[in-house]
């Protein structure tokens, strides 16, 4: 159950949308959702598990990934404050179990509310009903785009924009292991380690323990062209 204190709170800070007039569905929210904080690691679903809460995040960051049978990973997307998962959102509506796993990337507090209220809440609001189907919209979009950057792009290229993509303005070093890129991109840490190598031979990058360093990024740049 939510005091009134921490559902202003959380409407303020991080759920606009529930900002509503509906006091029949305010009412529903308080008194069965539930703050939940968990630290960075934690299982939330695996694959095959019954979803039996929706979860909001109000902090932290979650990613949900696809393990195949060789033990290789695919992120699918992640999930930041304010935002849900899709893949829930689609059992609870259809009664099927979770397609893949979701694990915190980073401590987490979450709104927990449970499946059947969940339901309840998109029948009867109607900001509840466009902050689901944004989020469907949204997330289909990721979906379509990693379909394609597995399918049609070469290697090089989603590594390079990897790079691009994950190191902070100003900065030209990554923390990160060979494993660690593969796992995003749904490939083998070999296959990263040899493009990375390559890279570093062309003078592109320097490689360290856990670490890449971008020593000239228009030749790196050139692969996204």
């Amino acid at each position: 159950m939510l005091t009134e204190e921490t559902y202003n709170e959380i409407v303020e800070q991080k759920l606009p949308f529930l900002d509503t007039t509906n006091q029949r569905v305010k009412a529903k929210v308080m008194q069965y959702g539930a703050v939940s904080n968990l630290p960075k690691g934690s299982l939330i679903f695996d694959e095959g598990s019954a979803c039996t809460n929706l979860a909001i995040v109000l902090s932290g960051r979650v990613r949900v990934f696809k393990l195949g049978e060789s033990g290789r990973e695919i992120t699918i997307y992640r999930i930041d404050k304010g935002e849900s998962c899709i893949l829930t959102i689609s059992s609870i509506l259809s009664d099927l179990k979770f397609p893949a796993t979701a694990v915190v990337e980073e401590d987490l507090t979450a709104l927990l509310l449970p499946s059947g209220i969940f339901k309840e809440l998109v029948d009867a609001d109607e900001k509840w009903r466009n902050y689901t189907f944004r989020l469907v919209n949204q997330r289909l979009a990721n979906v379509i785009t990693v379909v394609e950057e597995v399918a049609f792009r070469r290697m090089d290229e989603r590594i390079a924009e990897f790079l691009f993509s994950n190191i902070k303005e100003g900065k030209t070093e990554l923390t990160i292991t060979h494993k660690q890129i593969a796992d995003e991109l749904g490939t083998h840490r070999e296959v990263v380690s040899r493009i990375l190598k390559e890279f570093e031979k062309d003078g592109i990058i320097n490689l360290s323990r856990n670490k890449i360093s971008i020593i000239n990024k228009k030749e790196l740049l050139n692969f996204l062209k």
